[in-house]
């Protein structure tokens, strides 16, 4: 179990992920000023600054159960008295900010400079391959004249 643990260790994997948890942490104001921009801009757009209380509900109200929308005044007077399904909204739209923020940041840089090293190593491998048939032909001919 040990030499397992040992093994996982030198491979690097766990240094990789505790450096990815460190950036990651690092990153984590970036993506959170990033959002709150945005965010801000399309509550501005639909006139709310969040969506928590987008559809807030309440089955009980007076004593009885039935089904009850919430208006500004009671969100405001009583907020825990209401389901709101709206922080759903509000957590899918910052999660899909961050992934897109994650994904023009990191991803889609890190795919073009593969993408060039990729270039750079063909290129490389065909000048290497052309280096090796003109010196072959070199020696063909050097040969032929003898």
């Amino acid at each position: 179990m040990i030499k397992g643990f040992k093994e996982f260790i030198a491979q690097g994997n766990a240094l990789e992920l505790a450096v990815a948890v460190i950036i990651g942490g690092a990153f984590k104001p970036i993506v959170d000023s990033i959002t709150k921009v945005i965010m801000t801009i399309l509550g501005q757009l639909i006139g709310q600054p969040n969506f928590d209380s987008l559809g807030a509900f309440s089955l009980y109200q007076n004593g009885s159960y039935t089904f009850h929308l919430a208006t500004a005044k009671e969100l405001a007077d009583n907020p825990d008295g209401f389901v709101m399904p709206g922080t759903i909204v509000t957590t899918i739209i910052n999660f899909l900010l961050i992934a897109i923020a994650v994904y023009f940041a990191i991803v889609m840089p890190i795919n073009k400079v593969k993408e060039r090293m990729a270039k750079q190593k063909a290129a490389e491998e065909a000048k290497e391959v052309t280096d090796v048939e003109l010196l072959t032909e070199i020696r063909d001919l050097l040969a032929t004249k003898r």
